[in-house]
């Protein structure tokens, strides 16, 4: 299909056709009437330089013309990086009209994102003293001598509980993945769970070494972000002998976040498994089996990915890629 910049090029260039044939009339009508008129006087220079004035006016007026559509794309492009969150700006009154309602619908997708979030959040809160007192009914049974009763509910609680945390983390992704602007420092939520997780496993003398850019930044929001970090870091440092090291790489239009720990590994042929809702590599070890299909589900509704790979430092590496760009460049 032919553009819009073409099209308007053509139909300038058939209007001037027009208006000059209806000059190259009126003049010759008026070379009739008065054979000695000022419009014999005029030599063919001057006609060309006339004509090439008018063109360069007809051009310069098309492109300003056009300059509104440039600007709209500009701001498009930004409240898509995250840098504007809506299309500011006063343009033509036959833009006008299109910017609004472009504006309206970021509003509303943003209210739509805040009732989904508010939703999640009021579940989740409604479920916890339920499960609260189920806790505590099943820990009398116990102490009753009921046994079997106390463990079957614990077993039924546990399992309820994990998937609310799944399916609530998975709704809360599903509204914010969709909002438009989204994006977070890398390095800033890194160190945030480095700290909190070196404070859970202080007894063990881990450490956790950030080398992450401090102008990678992703298209995600910071909650978002910090749940998928969060479970990845949680993990390298349940199996991690010592280390756990968080680095960031730029990879195409994408941001490459990789974990990794000097644990005792993988089975390859657990890696896809391991993925997937309730399932753990060690059955032994704390967990409900639902971290890292937390991630994979995250990962996805933002366009990202994440790999389970043989770490240089002999444990895992969990690879997360997510589109993002450099901090600096957004600043512009």
């Amino acid at each position: 299909m032919t553009s819009f910049r073409t099209r308007l090029l053509i139909g300038s260039i058939i209007f001037a056709g027009g208006m000059l044939a209806v000059f190259h009339l009126a003049s010759m009508t008026l070379f009739r009437r008065y054979p000695h008129s000022f419009v014999m006087r005029i030599d063919h220079v001057s006609i060309v330089g006339i004509a090439l004035i008018f063109i360069a006016i007809g051009v310069t007026m098309m492109r300003r013309g056009l300059s509104p559509f440039d600007e709209l794309r500009a701001r498009l492009t930004n409240v898509r990086n995250g840098s504007e969150k809506r299309l500011e700006g006063r343009y033509p009154s036959e833009v006008q009209p299109l910017v609004n309602d472009l504006n309206a619908l970021l509003d509303h997708r943003d209210e739509v994102v805040r009732r989904a979030l508010g939703k999640a959040g009021d579940l989740a809160h409604g479920l916890k003293t339920p499960l609260a007192v189920l806790v505590l009914e099943a820990q009398r049974a116990e102490d009753a001598g009921q046994h079997e009763l106390a463990t079957e509910m614990r077993m039924q609680l546990d399992r309820m509980r994990r998937q609310i945390d799944y399916h609530l983390a998975h709704a809360r992704a599903a509204a914010s993945g969709s909002t438009l602007g989204a994006r977070s420092s890398v390095l800033e939520s890194a160190n945030a769970l480095a700290r909190t997780l070196l404070r859970l496993h202080a007894e063990r003398g881990l450490t956790i070494d950030v080398h992450v850019d401090p102008d990678h930044a992703v298209q995600v929001q910071r909650e978002d972000l910090d749940e998928m970090l969060g479970n990845l870091l949680d993990n390298a440092c349940k199996f991690a002998r010592s280390r756990v090291v968080i680095t960031s790489s730029l990879n195409g239009p994408s941001i490459l976040i990789t974990i990794d720990d000097d644990g005792p590994g993988l089975d390859p042929t657990l890696r896809d498994a391991v993925l997937q809702r309730g399932v753990r590599a060690d059955e032994a070890a704390p967990g409900s089996g639902f971290g890292l299909a937390i991630v994979r589900d995250l990962a996805e509704l933002y366009g990202g990915s994440i790999v389970l790979e043989q770490s240089p430092e002999g444990g895992v590496r969990a690879g997360l890629g997510l589109g993002g760009e450099l901090i600096r460049r957004c600043r512009r």
